[in-house]
């Protein structure tokens, strides 16, 4: 039983707390009359995020099984060993998918599509005929749109009468390219064998150092642009927090470098103190500039010509 516990990566449910800055961004930008923060939807979303993800790891661990016995660790995990066997896999996929949609019926239509199209997302990047995971720049864009859907997620928590900007949303997908980027990044130099890289993920037979660096930071360029257009937008004094933004997609690329670099389990970053520092700085100041106001800014967001 254990084994197909694991698969279900339950400690990989820390990744789903990427729903709360949907949630956030849904409490500041709408007025009382759209939304409503009930503490009781904001426990039963996560949750029911929690149960599919783990529906998408288990299809994932037993798809990636012909795979992962060329990585230096995952080639331990209880599918490559031989240790589940597949109708108990569907039975457990089956269950985690239904808990999840279950629960989504609690909150409304909105949050249970955006759930269901979660779900669709771990069959497009795992199942063949598509499996988007072997098909480079598309393995990371692919997966990177459940970051987009976290964050609708917990905005959908709160309202279900209005969207968020867009600019929020490409902003939040790009993040999450680029985290996935820097990922790969890492993984690709731990297997230090572009051979053995290419038979672990197909993708990596057409990546090199060059080109995953290369994209990574193109990701990195486009999702603060997009959250930089948000900022501005709709709180000026946000702008004083972009440099600390800067200094931690930076500081999360050039971990990517270290050796056996955190950067390959995000599940495991809660350990990185270094970064929670950056992390910590960067949410204080936000908070900060939310309850004070800066007047002299707001010159810079005037679409007309300062007059001498």
């Amino acid at each position: 039983m254990k084994d197909y516990i694991k698969i279900a990566r339950l400690d990989h449910w820390i990744k789903n707390a990427f729903i709360i800055p949907g949630i956030a961004v849904a409490i500041l930008l709408l007025d009382e009359s759209q939304r409503s923060a009930n503490v009781f939807y904001m426990i039963i979303g996560f949750l029911a995020t929690c149960f599919i993800a783990s529906a998408n790891y288990v299809i994932n661990e037993w798809l990636d099984a012909e795979f992962d016995k060329f990585h230096p660790t995952k080639k331990y995990r209880p599918v490559v060993g031989g240790n589940v066997k597949f109708k108990f896999v569907l039975i457990e996929y089956l269950i985690f998918a239904a808990l999840g949609i279950l629960l989504s019926l609690c909150i409304n239509y909105l949050f249970l599509a955006m759930e269901i199209w979660l779900l669709v997302m771990g069959l497009i990047y795992n199942v063949k005929p598509i499996r988007s995971k072997d098909i480079i720049f598309l393995d990371v864009l692919s997966e990177s749109v459940n970051n987009m859907i976290r964050l609708l997620l917990g905005w959908f928590i709160i309202t279900d009468c209005v969207i968020p900007p867009v600019s929020i949303l490409i902003g939040y997908w790009m993040a999450g390219a680029f985290l996935m980027g820097t990922k790969r990044l890492a993984e690709y130099r731990m297997i230090n064998n572009p051979e053995v890289a290419g038979l672990y993920r197909k993708s990596f037979k057409y990546y090199t150092e060059k080109t995953l660096f290369g994209s990574s930071f193109f990701y990195a360029l486009c999702a603060t642009f997009c959250i930089g257009i948000f900022l501005v937008k709709y709180r000026i004094e946000y702008v004083v927090a972009m440099p600390f933004m800067f200094l931690l997609f930076a500081y999360y690329v050039m971990m990517a470098f270290n050796e056996d670099s955190a950067v390959q389990k995000p599940e495991k970053l809660y350990k990185e103190k270094k970064l929670l520092m950056i992390v910590g700085l960067v949410i204080a100041i936000f908070i900060l500039l939310t309850l004070v106001d800066i007047p002299s800014l707001h010159s810079f967001s005037d679409p007309h010509l300062i007059n001498l």
